[in-house]
């Protein structure tokens, strides 16, 4: 990494011209997808090959030739097809440090120039109008694996006479911090103060309450075969702890860690067999279901941990903080496997594909990514997804952020943003649907078991739900 830094140092801090792009609407075939001999090379011959050419190559770079573009120079490859975010080229040019950033002593690259060369690094670095991609073809289709499945034997979990419960009174509504609804069964978990809610999901009654008097729930989450329901949460600044429910009984099965501060982030791994859980210690804790005792720790975060997952197969667990950080780590021992680097702020949901195969994350940069994990690729990248919408009258910077997201059985991702809308999101990428939201801020999201409603909660207190079909 040093080296890759130094190579970036030199070729900012390197006498290179000012470069001089002409308009893209100037350029060859500007619409079409830039390649290197008609769109890139040219602004390279022109003003960078004088340092970075055939003749001289500082840094050990050369650009004038495209295969030593790619090979990069001493410190390693500058241009990463399909993730312009991680090209140091691309970083070079839109440093926000005026000292550091290329061309050095001008003013910065137009935003169409910008783009021009974001797009041609995206796209796969194509050589010429005919050449080939250099970003690896992906398969995105969904096929749900055998272990993904986990219908339980006999009739799914449903609350059965569950003790009434004293609700404590709020002067204002607790905003929805948590739902999920339950794979197999019409029930909707729904975060209360000190409570659970369990609401059925055709009929949108509340059916019964699950106490928790540790405080606020930050994360619910039901088992795989929906006999289990997690509830993890606390008091800031004081306690945390996680807890296991039967669904039938609302008997607690099990009370997990003991926290100095509320859990923000928690997951049940698919066999119930093990709970991960985090905070602002920054740290990731992976304990047993059996004896409660501490299996490892996950020490690689330098902020606030605010989400984790263990994946459908049960084989992963994934872990992201308030930095923007995703690590993805072997889920029985706690070896590392990948750091995944695209977002620039919070991450707030991380959710997994049935078939184990994709990972998405929602981020407070506007981001959605879908992550192929079998080599930490960004196989889609939404960097705007949910645009926000200016109030009149305001100025200023407006709020971007992504605040959930959520999986169904079919591979579809359903999202819920700042901008005040829900979206459904196809395998590919693709937008399907929108669902606008007229009061309050959606910050949870479910997907009832049979598909048909989508369900939010908001940051007012108030559930709402939506058909999808």
């Amino acid at each position: 990494m040093q080296n890759l830094q130094n190579v970036m140092g030199v070729i900012v801090l390197a006498s290179l011209s000012v470069f001089s792009l002409a308009n893209a609407d100037d350029q060859p075939n500007a619409k079409a997808t830039p390649n290197y001999e008609e769109h890139i090379k040219p602004i390279l011959r022109q003003h960078c090959l004088k340092c970075h050419g055939d003749d001289k190559q500082e840094a050990d770079i050369n650009l004038q030739v495209y295969g030593s573009l790619l090979k990069g120079g001493g410190g390693g490859r500058i241009v990463e097809a399909g993730r312009s975010s991680q090209s140091i080229l691309f970083q070079a040019i839109t440093n926000s440090d005026a000292d550091a950033r290329m061309p050095p002593n001008s003013p910065p690259l137009s935003p169409e120039k910008i783009e021009l060369i974001r797009r041609w690094i995206d796209s796969g670095l194509l050589e010429t109008a005919t050449g080939k991609s250099q970003v690896m073809s992906r398969d995105l289709t969904f096929t749900p694996s055998s272990s993904a499945d986990g219908k339980p034997d006999g009739p799914p979990a449903m609350p059965e006479g569950l003790p009434a419960i004293e609700v404590p009174e709020t002067v204002h509504s607790l905003p929805v911090l948590a739902m999920d609804a339950s794979p197999w069964a019409p029930l909707l978990a729904v975060a209360g103060y000190e409570h659970v809610r369990l609401i059925h999901s055709e009929t949108e009654k509340v059916i019964g309450r699950l106490a928790f008097p540790e405080g606020e729930p930050h994360v619910i989450q039901f088992s795989r075969d929906g006999s289990v329901l997690m509830v993890a949460g606390g008091r800031p600044v004081e306690s945390g702890r996680v807890v296991l429910f039967d669904v039938r009984t609302g008997k607690r099965l099990a009370e997990i860690g003991d926290e100095v501060d509320a859990v923000l982030a928690a997951a049940l791994s698919p066999d119930q067999r093990q709970v991960a859980l985090g905070g602002s210690g920054r740290v990731v804790k992976v304990y047993s279901t059996l004896d409660g005792k501490l299996q490892y720790k996950l020490t690689r975060h330098t902020d606030w941990i605010t989400a984790v997952a263990f994946s459908p197969d049960g084989t992963k667990l994934a872990s992201a903080d308030r930095t923007g950080s995703i690590h993805l780590w072997d889920a029985k021992g706690g070896g590392i496997q990948l750091n995944l680097a695209e977002h620039k702020a919070a991450v707030r949901a991380l959710d997994w594909r049935g078939d184990s195969r994709m990972l998405a994350s929602a981020s407070e940069d506007g981001k959605i990514i879908w992550w192929d994990v079998s080599d930490g690729f960004p196989a889609i990248n939404k960097p705007n997804a949910h645009p926000p919408r200016r109030p009149v009258g305001s100025y200023g910077t407006v709020p971007n952020g992504v605040l959930a997201a959520r999986f169904d059985r079919e591979g579809n991702l359903i999202t819920c943003g700042r901008d005040r809308m829900m979206r459904l999101w196809a395998a590919d990428g693709t937008q399907l649907k929108t669902f606008p939201i007229e009061a309050g801020i959606p910050i949870s999201t479910s997907i009832s078991y049979d598909g048909r409603f989508i369900v939010t909660g908001d940051s007012s207190g108030a559930v709402r739900f939506w058909k999808s079909k």
